[in-house]
């Protein structure tokens, strides 16, 4: 006898209620589960119901095709989106940029976090994450448009210093994705690339006195489940829908890779490394701030070539990459499967990983570089109507030993030619990415320079390094012109080394560098 209600499609949304919180699982196209969402949107299409919810996410969730919380992008379905990160869901920032619902955007790891201490009834989450960035009160409380009023975070005093306090989040309904639920209710997620924060969700839902919805690939036995693999005991989970095979995949990009999940291993150093580019050679920068033993995160996007440029100089084995999902060890994946490693060491709860980087536990953490100023900030969450979202960048980079920022210098049609060991410009970039003032603040350079963080700005053509007295150039690319390639194409003018350098040679040659990690 089954302890749940096994649900179809057309019955999801008997289960939430107009108005409610609903927390959604996944991480970019990882542990989605969309067939409920699709479900859920398609009620709405149809009867106008559910409408007026609190769309709750963490992490990126989708694949900017309309899948994920893209499904709840409708006016009138939504009152109101928090969100960690946008990026892969344009139509929600579409109609926050209209205005036609409330929208926040706060700092991923908080998220999981605030999930995690609204199941266990805290008031809130207490942190510094978000100080002197977008998210503090002072300077925008992480809100969106003007529709958006109410403050979710507030600033409060603790023996003596400033935190911030993130208000707890009434969550009614909880969908989760997983792989398997016996008819005890028990959910296993032996086939997932990450476990994310699904166990807090639950928990969350459930002692609100709220309902917890599971997508699921199969139907077991009672008790042929391993214990040790389930994350979700059954007496959570109120109901479970069997997804199609078809339409229920390990991420929204791939059926099933048995190396994400742990179930297989595959000789990485048979995969074929980058071929020499702009990005090859802002990775490669970037790996010679490694040291052999690193407990080290990567970001989405220009960092994410850091890891195959290690296993390509043999230097990935000593190296301890993490990613903000909870996976740490083996190499990560890319793009939409960003949040997946082939071959992982383990599979963590996300909030614990967060708990990890808050508490200074890297050694450092390299992430992208959209907008840098004068003052050494950082702009990684929003440009104009374009609501990237800060995901883990403002947990990961507040407390990191070392922080190291990989972008190129320009964008918007940059072209350049990377031969004979050096770098030409063939056609600028039409966009200038080092301004005056940054539209947002998702790092705070007065913050790192306040804590003594070492900060590094890594480009193609130009390295810098954030020190007390400002910005300071400190390196460019053979083949760059000062003046002509690096300062006429700057909004301020930084600080020039006495000892300015030129960057490796090896670093711009078509061939491994044959370099260990650190040994620049």
């Amino acid at each position: 006898m089954r302890s749940y209600t096994e649900l179809t499609p057309e019955c999801v949304t008997q289960l939430i209620p107009d108005g409610s919180v609903v927390c959604i699982s996944g991480f970019v196209g990882i542990a989605v589960p969309d067939v409920v969402l699709a479900a859920v949107e398609n009620s709405f299409r149809t009867t106008g119901h559910p409408r007026d919810l609190t769309l709750l996410y963490c992490a990126a969730n989708g694949d900017k095709h309309g899948r994920g919380a893209d499904r709840f992008a409708h006016e009138g379905m939504l009152k109101r989106v928090i969100g960690g990160h946008y990026a892969f869901a344009p139509k929600l920032q579409a109609l926050i940029n209209e205005g036609r619902c409330e929208g926040y955007n706060l700092p991923q790891g908080t998220l999981t976090q605030l999930v995690r201490d609204t199941a266990g009834g805290r008031p809130g989450t207490i942190t510094k994450v978000g100080l002197n960035t977008f998210v503090d009160p002072r300077l925008g409380g992480g809100k969106l448009n003007a529709r958006t009023t109410e403050d979710l975070v507030q600033v409060v005093k603790l023996l003596d210093e400033e935190w911030l306090l993130y208000k707890r989040l009434p969550v009614a309904v909880s969908v989760v994705r997983a792989t398997s639920a016996d008819e005890n209710g028990n959910l296993s997620l032996e086939r997932e690339a990450a476990q994310l924060g699904v166990f807090a969700q639950a928990q969350a839902a459930h002692n609100n006195g709220g309902v917890v919805i599971a997508e699921v690939q199969r139907l077991v036995s009672a008790g042929s489940l391993d214990p040790r693999l389930v994350k979700i005991p059954g007496f959570l989970v109120d109901a479970v829908l069997v997804a199609d095979p078809e339409r229920s995949s390990q991420t929204l990009g791939d059926r099933y890779i048995p190396a994400y999940s742990g179930e297989v291993r595959i000789p990485l150093a048979s995969l074929k490394p980058m071929p020499l580019s702009v990005r090859k050679v802002i990775a490669r920068r970037a790996f010679f701030e490694l040291s052999g033993t690193s407990v080290v995160n990567l970001g989405i996007g220009m960092p994410e070539g850091i890891a195959s440029v290690a296993e390509e100089e043999g230097a990935a084995g000593g190296l301890k990459l993490t990613v903000e999902s909870g996976v740490t060890g083996g190499l990560p994946a890319s793009g939409d499967r960003f949040g997946a490693s082939l071959d992982p060491d383990a599979l963590l709860d996300e909030a614990q990983q967060f708990d990890f980087y808050d508490g200074g536990g890297l050694d450092i953490t390299f992430i992208g570089l959209a907008q840098m100023d004068a003052s050494g900030n950082i702009n990684v969450s929003r440009f104009g109507p374009t609501i990237a979202g800060c995901g883990g960048a403002i947990n990961i980079t507040q407390h990191a030993k070392r922080v190291v920022f990989c972008g190129t210098f320009t964008t918007g049609g940059l072209d350049v030619a990377i031969e004979d060991g050096a770098l030409r410009i063939v056609e600028e970039g039409r966009v200038t990415k080092l301004i005056d003032n940054v539209e947002q603040v998702t790092f705070s350079g007065e913050y790192a320079r306040g804590k003594g963080q070492p900060v590094l700005y890594v480009t193609e053509r130009a390295v810098f390094e954030l020190r007390p007295e400002g910005v300071v150039l400190t390196e460019i690319a053979p083949g760059i012109d000062l003046e002509k390639d690096v300062l006429a194409h700057m909004e301020f003018r930084p600080i020039v080394a006495d000892d300015l350098k030129t960057m490796d040679q090896r670093i711009f040659c078509d061939s491994p560098m044959r370099a260990s990690a650190g040994a620049i």
